[in-house]
């Protein structure tokens, strides 16, 4: 079986080591008749070719930055940062296989069988945010009138940007995709026009206490689907450097270990293959991998300029706050 991880050894650029391993699967797969390591072909060719920095990638984030310039007019008094992301070869290869084991193991237990080959196809379509962005606000303290509280007016114009960004990006080639996110609150701030449209995060935590809204659109222009995600600064250290970020790692090795126990080894190639090229990636070492421009220390302390770990950075911008004429002299 042809695994990511032996790839990750030799010193080449992460294009090259996707175009070896692309190539390599494809060949594997032709021999063992294995149409779902074919997709997987067509998985990893895709990444590369949002990894090569395309026209269509500029040519999207500049349309994205007008709903930057647009907000720097409205909420002068807001912090926030615009950054956009192609998603990680690592990650993504992770989630890719993760999607297997998670669709294989959740049809067994509630049918007592697997499901067909065609149905799986059809689940592993689902990808949206090979390419994301990440809108995070905040308000100054500064700007607070007398008795509010700065987390509930930060939700406030969360959700008033989350308003204004849907009609904004469909009039600039994109269409909004109708939210899968099924039985959740409703939020009084979302409009009830865009509200189908978003997953709600924030009115609708999950059990580690993430909180942000996602919405997902398809770009006409580019031809690929894109996610935009939306929090407060609070919400973005919670995920990123706070709990649902460090204690994910365990409760994620631990759900993976009952997904294994609950179908033997042997029962399901599919589920096999994606399990055991799951667990290899959660044992990377990063400080032995030998990628072209990737150094790592350990597994925290990473410089990664070249979409390996982190991903690939396609939009960074920043607004500062206008608090000046707040100054007493």
């Amino acid at each position: 079986m042809k695994k990511l991880n032996n790839y990750l050894y030799s010193g080449d650029t992460v294009l090259k080591i996707l175009q070896r391993y692309a190539e390599d699967l494809k060949q594997s797969a032709k021999e063992t008749h294995n149409q779902i390591d074919l997709l997987h072909c067509n998985f990893l060719l895709q990444i590369a070719e949002l990894l090569q920095h395309n026209e269509f990638l500029t040519s999207q984030s500049q349309r994205i930055r007008e709903f930057y310039k647009l907000m720097a007019n409205e909420y002068p008094f807001l912090a926030f940062t615009f950054k956009g992301r192609i998603k990680s070869l690592i990650r993504a290869e992770a989630k890719f296989n993760g999607y297997i084991v998670e669709y294989i193991y959740e049809y067994y237990i509630k049918h007592g069988n697997y499901p067909s080959l065609p149905e799986l196809k059809n689940y592993l379509n689902c990808f949206r945010d090979l390419i994301a962005y990440r809108i995070v606000i905040s308000l100054p303290k500064c700007h607070l009138k007398e008795g509010e509280i700065c987390a509930d007016e930060e939700n406030k114009y969360l959700y008033d940007v989350a308003n204004k960004l849907l009609d904004f990006l469909e009039e600039r080639g994109f269409t909004a995709e109708l939210s899968s996110f099924m039985g959740q609150k409703k939020s009084p701030l979302l409009r009830e026009s865009v509200s189908p449209y978003y997953r709600d995060y924030v009115a609708n935590p999950e059990s580690s206490g993430y909180r942000s809204l996602h919405i997902t659109f398809y770009d006409n222009i580019a031809r690929c689907y894109v996610e935009v995600q939306l929090r407060t600064k609070e919400m973005d250290d919670f995920a990123e450097i706070g709990p649902a970020n460090h204690l994910g790692y365990e409760k994620r090795q631990e759900s993976e270990r009952v997904k294994r126990d609950a179908i033997p080894k042997g029962e399901n190639i599919y589920f096999d293959d994606a399990y055991e090229r799951g667990i290899m990636l959660q044992q990377l070492e990063l400080s032995k991998l030998d990628v072209n421009m990737f150094s790592a220390m350990n597994n925290s302390l990473v410089n990664d300029g070249c979409g390996l770990y982190r991903g690939r950075l396609i939009l960074p911008y920043e607004h500062l706050s206008k608090f000046q004429n707040d100054l007493i002299d």
